[in-house]
């Protein structure tokens, strides 16, 4: 009977110890799931209230505007936010469709522009698409660091699902105009009219607005006028250069077919040198048939001589139909699905000839412009 009971009596001891060494594990794992879950509560909570105010008002301020001055120690201008009807309709159509085609359709995440974020990014090799959309990119505006990680991901598309609960898409639109990176120190679509070209946006021609549509992938590295360096940069001006404003043969891009959306901002692109930019560029996948892409932008000259000028100008009207696209990420479905549907080109754009002739008049040097 002695030995049976020395036995029980280990057993019970063994099964004390595996239990007193079990209940430190669970106690941890306790305690960072209530810290996930307060930290989860405390940044809706914050985000919603703001968001809930700038249904309202303009941010004073946003986290990058903080971030760029405080850390990259920049000289930054103070934003100008515009109201929706301040901007011309033809600049929104622009944005919406080299951005995110989708915009009017989707709930703030796009799976499927994110699906081919991520095919795109194998087969470049880099990082450089991440499938945002707009409303991702106005969460990661107002309330992110431009860091590149998954936790920042992930805090986006919950910022970007409260934005599209709590606002129209018309405010979300604004917000994005009203804030969005368009150079060091230089935030909204206004400013950077002011900065780039001495006058405001609604006195900007198409190119001109092509051209700061165009630099939104990378507005750090580049300028209005450098944006023919970069090989991507090339390819969505271009685009936006034969859909909204004249042909351009001597970058022959079909209108029907917009370049890859939701490239990552600057830090992406500017990882990458030139040469290496140019040649990732060559073998990008189109979003709509998953072939390669031709670089057809690689003879395009510089920005400094307008596309009117050295290309035969067309006396037709200019073609506003919306692009019939399977990509919804990426083509211009916005005109089927905003208010914008209805709007044609401004009268003073019917005839190319003469609108070559007012921009040859009209046209600043970029180099002149006073900066505001």
């Amino acid at each position: 009977m002695k030995p049976e009971s020395q036995s029980s009596e280990a057993r019970a001891l063994k099964v004390k110890k595996n239990g007193k060494a079990r209940k430190p594990v669970w106690k941890i794992l306790r305690i960072a799931l209530l810290a996930i879950l307060i930290v989860h509560l405390v940044f809706i909570g914050l985000t919603s209230a703001l968001i809930f105010a700038y249904k309202f008002a303009n941010p004073p301020t946003t986290v990058l505007i903080i971030y760029r001055s405080a850390v990259s120690h920049w000289e930054v201008q103070k934003p100008i936010p515009l109201k929706t009807e301040q901007i011309p309709q033809y600049i929104r159509r622009m944005l919406i469709s080299v951005e995110d085609g989708g915009f009017y359709e989707h709930h703030g995440i796009d799976i499927e522009a994110i699906k081919r974020a991520r095919e795109l990014n194998e087969k470049v090799g880099k990082p450089m698409y991440g499938g945002s959309t707009i409303t991702m990119q106005v969460a990661r505006t107002l309330f992110l660091l431009p860091t590149k990680s998954y936790i920042r991901k992930y805090f986006e598309a919950i910022t970007a699902l409260e934005l599209e609960l709590i606002l129209s898409k018309d405010r979300i639109l604004e917000l994005y105009f009203g804030y969005a990176e368009w150079g060091k120190g230089i935030f909204g679509i206004e400013r950077a009219s002011r900065v780039y070209f001495g006058k405001g946006v609604a006195s900007i021609n198409r190119d001109q607005a092509a051209r700061l549509i165009a630099l939104l992938s990378s507005p750090i590295k580049y300028t209005p006028d450098t944006l023919y360096r970069s090989a991507i940069l090339r390819q969505r001006y271009a685009y936006l250069v034969a859909r909204y404003v004249a042909a351009v043969p001597v970058a022959v891009v079909s209108a029907e077919t917009p370049p890859p959306s939701g490239i990552e901002p600057s830090a992406d692109i500017s990882e990458l040198s030139d040469e290496e930019e140019d040649s990732k560029t060559e073998q990008e996948v189109s979003p709509n048939d998953g072939e390669l892409l031709e670089d057809t932008s690689s003879n395009l000259s510089p920005i400094d001589s307008s596309p009117t000028d050295s290309s035969p100008i067309d006396s037709s009207p200019i073609d506003s139909s919306p692009i019939d696209s399977d990509d919804g990420a990426s083509g211009d479905t916005s005109s089927d699905l905003s208010p914008m549907d209805s709007v044609e080109p401004s009268p003073e754009i019917d005839n190319l000839q003469e609108t070559k002739d007012k921009e040859k008049a009209d046209e600043p040097s970029i180099s002149g412009t006073p900066e505001f």
